[in-house]
């Protein structure tokens, strides 16, 4: 196998979109993560010429001697037929020779059970993304997938359609209006918010294509929004609440099905509600389906000596992992 390193925006996107790749493999999403403490790099892995592998490796600096973090959101990313343990370890061999440092973190779409067979791969202590999702079959009718909701669930969307409330795409001149209800949100139920200019920069460098925005609106006010980050295949929630009025009329139940509905409508094939805890908004969107999905989880492969105090003896590294999953 060889692996090549890539400089084009155009050419990596079209890597990525055609292997099925995430959306956090994207170019965009590399360059918002750049604009702070990252410095994206993205290479391919091919065999007999054929592309077979992806993977956009996010690097942060580390206190010496640590040096460096490698990390992989959502990769990397297989051709179909690949050889998971090739590729990766492709992926693994070019990180060590060309960024090195403590180790490399990989958090990929691959389900729980899945095994790994490269050299010192084992399951990382520390996660950024949880892997204990729902991921929503896209190819499924409306009908099914309502059928597979909680009937509250399926009363609430038609309660909340039938209030004056219009759910759509928000454009550009209404993301700061929609940022507004997301830091009533914030202030509610107390946590840390981005600077306003992290989130329109998600927009401007992932597209409106790649960034859908949905809100429902009361008149011109919009009172809920869901933010996503999309490839061809993959839908994936980023942002979302609603204001007060919002909760009260039951807006995020009709916003989030408006969000399935145009995802579907667009040809995606999965809608994944980026992580479930013990917590209110996880229910939710347990009542969107009869399932969970629940993924192979972040795995570390260290590239020497200092990964032990990495882990162990850096207090640093608790600071970074927490920078790493950054704010919402």
């Amino acid at each position: 196998m060889t692996v090549e390193e890539v400089t084009d925006r155009a050419a990596w996107d079209t890597q990525v979109l055609a292997l099925g790749g995430h959306p956090l493999q994207l170019w965009g999403w590399g360059e918002v993560k750049s604009a702070g403490a990252w410095t994206a790099r993205r290479i391919l892995v091919r065999a007999d010429g054929a592309v077979v592998g992806a993977a956009q490796v996010l690097v942060r600096a580390l206190p010496w001697p640590l040096r460096r973090l490698s990390y992989v959101p959502r990769g990397p990313v297989l051709a179909e037929g690949a050889d998971r343990d090739a590729v990766t370890g492709a992926v693994v061999d070019w990180t060590a020779r060309h960024v090195g440092g403590a180790a490399i973190t990989l958090e990929p779409q691959w389900p729980a059970g899945t095994t790994l067979a490269v050299p010192g791969a084992r399951a990382a202590a520390q996660r950024v993304l949880v892997p204990d999702t729902l991921v929503l079959d896209l190819t499924r009718t409306p009908d099914e997938l309502q059928q597979a909701m909680s009937k509250t669930t399926r009363k609430q969307i038609r309660r909340s359609a039938r209030t004056d409330l219009v759910y759509r795409e928000a454009t550009d001149a209404e993301l700061p209006a929609c940022l507004d209800v997301y830091h009533e949100v914030a202030s509610r139920a107390g946590f840390a918010l981005h600077p306003d200019e992290y989130y329109l920069r998600v927009r401007a460098e992932l597209g409106a294509e790649h960034s859908p925005v949905f809100a429902a609106f009361d008149g011109d006010r919009p009172v809920a929004l869901l933010w996503l980050a999309a490839s061809d295949r993959t839908a994936f929630e980023l942002y979302g609440g609603a204001s007060q009025e919002g909760q009260e009329l039951h807006a995020n139940f009709s916003l989030k099905w408006t969000a399935i509905c145009a995802m579907a409508d667009r040809g995606l094939t999965e809608y994944d509600m980026n992580g479930l805890l013990n917590d209110g908004i996880s229910t939710f969107k347990r009542s969107f389906a009869d399932h969970e999905d629940h993924l192979v989880g972040a795995i570390d492969i260290p590239f020497g000596a200092t990964y032990r105090l990495w882990t162990v003896a850096a207090p640093a590294g608790k600071r970074v992992l927490r920078a790493l999953r950054g704010r919402h």
